[in-house]
């Protein structure tokens, strides 16, 4: 298990690389304790969660001082990768299960991400602004929508204003329906494995909840 996949697609200083190496064992120590993703899938834990929670850094690098919102990040996806790949960027990883919770700020105190924080907190009840909301997998888009509405702040200071990024799969079609400045971006547009075939971002700017 290394991280080939990840250089594949971007260039990383050697600090990136040390975390990305060290991502997986430590993450497999945890996922042993609290079964955070099925032990089939880690085989593919590059490709399928590290590789996929970067997906947003081919439509928007995260500047300096920016505020991102890991909505729902389960296992710490897509927070922790993009903490790595940004560590100027402050990262806040919220999701409703303690014991994640627990376990996501463990590894991230492990590989010495300082840029990360992390709390459990159901997305309805956290109020604090961010530049970006990111998600993945967690629910529809019209609730995503309507949970992070009040997080994100108006600004337009990276290539895309402020917004929703979302990373979704399959038949968007229902969900997506009603949005007036809605952009599905395929992820098979920036990398070429099988698994993206049917893999998207779905971006919503500030303007949308304006």
């Amino acid at each position: 298990m290394d991280i080939t996949l990840i250089e594949k697609y971007f260039t990383l200083d050697t600090e990136q690389k040390d975390k990305f190496g060290a991502l997986f064992p430590v993450f497999a120590r945890w996922n042993e304790r609290i079964n955070l993703i099925s032990r089939k899938d880690l085989p593919y834990f590059y490709l399928r969660h590290v590789l996929h929670s970067l997906a947003p850094a081919k439509i928007v690098v995260f500047l300096p001082g920016a505020h991102v919102l890991d909505l729902g990040t389960g296992g710490g996806f897509p927070g922790l990768p993009l903490a790595i790949m940004f560590p100027q960027t402050r990262f806040h990883l919220i999701d409703s299960i303690g014991k994640k919770i627990k376990a996501v700020q463990a590894m991230a105190d492990e590989l010495n991400l300082e840029n990360v924080s992390t709390e459990q907190v159901r997305a309805e009840n956290h109020h604090e602004k961010y530049d970006f909301v990111l998600t993945r997998a967690v629910a529809s888009l019209p609730k995503l929508a309507h949970w992070s509405a009040k997080n994100i702040r108006p600004g337009n200071r990276h290539r895309l204003p402020n917004g929703l990024i979302a990373l979704k799969g399959g038949d968007l079609t229902a969900e997506t329906a009603g949005f007036d400045q809605i952009q599905i971006i395929p992820i098979s547009r920036f990398f070429d494995e099988t698994f993206f075939e049917t893999k998207k971002m779905v971006y919503l700017p500030y303007t949308e909840f304006s």
